[in-house]
């Protein structure tokens, strides 16, 4: 089976604080470490209160000092937000840290509403649209012979694999014009997926970084010993998600038995959209569900999410994910 990686929010539970999530992303990196995964990638998100994420870069840190093989990252970095030299600097920081371990991922959307980017820039000059230009002067950072005048100071020279991440054909054509690897959110926002990874492939350019397309996809696993509890434990994420889209986000709430039936048709009907990149299940359900969908796509490498409230199902969702790749 292809590489898995995970992809870790740093969920803030009911209950609990930042802190303890800290503690969990970290305790999850190790265990993932052990298990064989990949990648463990962190994702920038401000003003949520269930995501405890918001300074990716000082939080990849903490988890690449705790772990000593597996690759840290960022899916990704809100470049929007932020000035290219500054995510330069930072990134070069962390590969100086920890040689060959660290990984770029990018997006273009500001991972917060309208208010809160604007808190974050202070002004609203830059924007989505000059994500190409932002990526492009970033990547001139970590060149060997930069060829602006301004240096990345630690950045030049250094091999920090810039990925594109996106969620429509945009970041496709990006991706495929620089010759990066790209990221497809499908766990949260899969409706163009299929097209996109057409388009990357069908147009990629190779380049310096990679001399053929590369296509991770990311991919919601709820496992446990049974189909039953399996759908409990995604009790959590789909409250999650329903919060969010009626403008109630909040921290991740406890499993709720029987939530589906209380929804309404809308609501069930967006859960299935957004949710439909996932398996749900025992670990032989988790398995021809994963099958099917790396069958289906062709991906490389798929990035696997799991928002689970009690921390032990968490990892035992990632253990059972795991031991169905080790057997191939």
């Amino acid at each position: 089976m292809i590489p898995l990686s995970i992809l870790d929010l740093s969920p803030i539970v009911e209950g609990s604080d930042a802190a303890t999530s800290f503690q969990c992303s970290l305790d999850l990196a190790q265990h993932g470490e052990r298990w064989g995964y990949n990648r463990f990638w962190l994702a920038e998100h401000h003003g949520m209160p269930g995501i405890a994420s918001a300074a990716t870069a000082v939080l990849i840190g903490h988890v690449a000092a705790g772990t000593s093989t597996i690759r840290v990252g960022a899916g990704g970095i809100m470049l929007p937000n932020h000035s290219p030299l500054v995510i330069a600097e930072q990134f070069g920081t962390l590969a100086s840290l920890f040689p060959g371990r660290i990984d770029l991922g990018l997006g273009r959307a500001p991972g917060s509403d309208h208010v809160t980017a604007r808190a974050l820039r202070r002004n609203l000059e830059s924007s989505a649209d000059e994500f190409p230009q932002d990526v492009v002067e970033l990547l001139d950072y970590f060149a060997d012979a930069p060829r602006r005048q301004v240096r990345a100071v630690p950045g030049a020279g250094l091999e920090v694999p810039v990925w594109i991440l996106g969620s429509s054909l945009f970041g496709a054509q990006l991706a495929a014009a620089l010759g990066l690897p790209y990221a497809f959110a499908s766990h949260f926002a899969p409706q163009m997926m299929m097209q996109a990874i057409e388009l990357y492939r069908s147009t990629f350019r190779p380049s310096a970084q990679l001399d053929k397309p590369y296509v991770m996809l990311g991919f919601n696993v709820f496992a446990a010993e049974t189909d039953a509890e399996a759908q409990l434990l995604a009790t959590s994420m789909q409250q999650a998600f329903v919060s969010l889209r009626t403008g109630r986000p909040g921290k991740l709430q406890p499993p709720l038995p029987g939530y589906l039936e209380q929804l309404g048709t809308a609501e069930r009907m967006m859960l299935d959209s957004v949710l439909s990149c996932s398996a749900i299940g025992s670990p032989a359900t988790v398995d021809t569900e994963l099958r099917a969908f790396i069958a289906r796509t062709g991906a490389d490498e798929l990035m696997i999410t799991s928002q689970v409230f009690d921390h032990a199902a968490r990892l035992r969702a990632y253990e059972i994910t795991a031991d169905i790749r080790r057997k191939g």
